[in-house]
């Protein structure tokens, strides 16, 4: 069985490559010119050049595909100009499903994030993880990466009305090796290990190991239902980021951040932050969209995907571990 890969290159990309030549499916694997690699080093595949934007590119790159994994997306929180970001979820997974559909792909795995489930709520002070039922809308996605996704999910449901076998994945913080970029999460805990991290907010993530997230994938093709959405998260893993930070200083000895940042103060920094983006042109290192997703502790609920899907649940800590000994294999942290 050939299966399509987009997205290659990234985090949850390459980890899937990886796990699915593991278990015996060849892999193709959809690169943009010039990516950084690094992360697909040791795993079978077939590397083709191309890009969202280019409809007959895509074509040739599912021509013979028995499967589709959507993967690619462009994740940012701050960006000069968020057109690009739009055309490429956007308009990119449009363009993906109308290629797949062509090819005649038995299974087409597209993958959205859990910023487009509804958020949970705090009652008492405690608060409820949500699942794929909780009610959500356009209205609720407030920054631009969340709304593109939640465009591009739609776009993914009417193909999915229209017969293609479409199964949406949601998957929440994923942490572990191969994080190239890093992404947003994997800077935490290499902000963490390099001393960058002198306070936090009372936020909280769902944290699941990318190992867990990429057999979520190949399970969703394997037993989704057409039509669903599965959240890739780990039942144990609602972690407020005091816990994350308690868990990073026992495996790596560093101390821990104390100062819990209030929220007005770091709006605040963050807007000084994007101002002066604005001027230099370079990312802030706390963008406003970062922190307005903190003031939601964003504690999720895999049952479905556990039950229905048989998701696998490392313990959040190995991942941890494992994310810690790669980052400072690799050359992102001094110590």
């Amino acid at each position: 069985m050939l299966c399509l890969v987009t997205g290659a290159s990234g985090f949850i990309g390459s980890n899937l490559v990886h796990e699915l030549g593991r278990r015996g499916y060849r892999v193709r694997a959809l690169l943009r010119p010039g990516s950084d690699r690094r992360g697909l080093q040791g795993a079978k595949n077939e590397p083709v050049e191309g890009d969202l934007g280019d409809a007959a590119a895509l074509a040739a790159a599912l021509r013979g595909c028995d499967w589709c994994f959507h993967v690619a997306a462009s994740y940012h929180l701050w960006l000069p100009d968020y057109a690009p970001m739009y055309a490429t979820n956007v308009g990119g997974t449009r363009r993906v499903l109308e290629a797949a559909a062509a090819a005649g792909c038995s299974r087409v795995v597209y993958t959205s994030t859990v910023g487009c489930i509804g958020l949970p709520k705090a009652n008492g002070g405690q608060v409820s993880p949500t699942d794929e039922t909780a009610p959500v809308s356009e209205a609720q996605m407030k920054n631009h990466y969340k709304r593109s996704k939640w465009q591009a999910e739609q776009v993914a449901l009417e193909w999915a009305a229209k017969g293609l076998p479409v199964v949406i994945v949601n998957p929440s913080a994923p942490v572990g090796p191969r994080d190239v970029k890093p992404t947003p999460t994997g800077q935490v805990i290499v902000d963490f290990l390099n001393g960058r991290m002198p306070g936090y907010l009372d936020t909280g993530l769902n944290w699941v190991h990318v190992r867990d997230v990429a057999a979520g994938h190949i399970l969703a093709a394997e037993k989704g239902r057409v039509g669903e959405r599965y959240i890739l998260g780990h039942a144990a893993g609602n972690w407020t980021m005091q816990q994350t930070f308690d868990c990073l200083a026992e495996l790596s000895g560093r101390p821990a951040p104390r100062w819990r940042v209030p929220y007005a103060v770091a709006f605040a920094a963050a807007g000084v932050n994007e101002a002066l983006a604005r001027i230099t042109g370079r990312p802030p290192r706390a963008p406003l969209a970062g922190v307005r997703m903190a003031r939601y502790k964003m504690f999720f609920n895999p049952a479905k995907a556990i039950r229905e899907l048989g998701l696998p649940q490392t313990p959040p800590r190995e991942a941890m571990r494992e994310a810690v000994d790669w980052f400072r294999a690799n050359g992102y942290a001094w110590k």
